[in-house]
């Protein structure tokens, strides 16, 4: 049985089979001399050579290619075997939300959320991810809608409000936008929310302008989009009037990029809410616990029933 083989001599037997010579692996691994006596101790303990020294390359002959190609398997493997074994005594947590909720909520307040030397990922999808408990490693979904079924092992985060914002150019430099009448001379941004499981839409300008006394005006939307993101974008570039979630915009608010034309007049409570996903059964890991306890804290702190919408109107 062969054992402690020399390993810089295995590793140089490698390299040479990838790089075409016994020279090229010898200057990679920066051992010359020290290198060319190792190969010649792996050959002595084998009992044959592996290289063809005539040629000025120094090239792998036919048993060093052979033994070359078994020992890269072999180093694959235990690279695998390492790597697996990492992840099994590493915490890791894998959240589904929401993009525009992630971006424009949780994604500023993440850093304050101590994960430790743990791995967080964040997937930006409107589809709900199956959570799931496996050792330390876990996945969690946040989802915007109606209650979910009992089936689902939910927790409600917080609620939301809709209301216009627009760009503070616009209240400037648009038609006036003093009542919600005025809205009838304004483009009107619109986020569709793709219908679920359900029978509870959510609502748009119509009701909006419904809840807010102006049941008269007739005002189409020009403009939807699938999400609050885009919304955003087109009403702080000054292209309209958004009827986004509070949740998405209280920061943009708060940083003066866009402005509640009617203050906190006219807020329309959602029928959706913001609710935290988690596995039916078995215990939550160390990393999920904490970040499940910050997150409810978070939400807690988070208000939309506040007037305070982090912006003022401007006129």
């Amino acid at each position: 049985m062969l054992v402690r083989l020399p390993r810089n001599a295995l590793r140089a037997v490698v390299i040479a089979a990838r790089r075409g010579g016994c020279k090229t692996a010898a200057a990679q691994l920066s051992v010359y001399g020290a290198g060319s006596r190792q190969v010649k101790r792996l050959e002595a303990a084998l009992g044959f050579v592996l290289f063809d020294r005539d040629a000025c390359r120094v090239p792998l002959n036919a048993g060093g290619r052979t033994l070359a190609n078994r020992v890269d398997r072999h180093l694959e493997r235990l690279a695998e075997a390492a790597a697996e074994a990492q992840c099994v005594d590493s915490e890791a947590l894998s959240i589904s939300v929401p993009p525009s909720f992630v971006q424009h909520w949780l994604m500023p307040r993440l850093a304050d959320f101590d994960a430790g030397a743990a791995e967080i990922a964040i997937e930006a999808s409107q589809s709900l991810i199956e959570p799931v408990w496996q050792n330390r490693r876990s996945r969690l979904a946040i989802r915007f809608g109606p209650a979910p079924a009992p089936s689902v092992n939910a927790q409600r985060l917080m609620g939301d409000r809709l209301f216009p914002v627009c760009a503070p150019s616009l209240l400037t430099n648009g038609p006036r936008l003093e009542q919600p009448g005025d809205l009838a001379a304004h483009t009107l941004l619109h986020v569709s929310w793709p219908p679920g499981d359900s029978n509870v839409s959510f609502p748009g300008w119509r009701e909006w302008l419904d809840a807010a006394g102006a049941a008269d005006v007739a005002t189409p939307v020009q403009q939807r989009y699938l999400l609050f993101s885009l919304a955003l974008d087109q009403a702080i570039a000054g292209r309209g009037v958004a009827l986004v979630s509070q949740a998405v915009v209280a920061d943009r608010l708060a940083s003066g990029v866009l402005v509640a034309p009617f203050g906190a007049r006219c807020k329309l409570v959602s029928p959706f809410d913001y609710w935290l996903i988690r596995p039916r059964r078995g215990a939550l890991p160390a990393l999920a616990h904490r970040f499940c306890d910050w997150l409810i804290a978070q939400a807690a702190a988070f208000d939309p029933g506040s007037d305070d919408y982090g912006g003022t109107r401007r006129s």
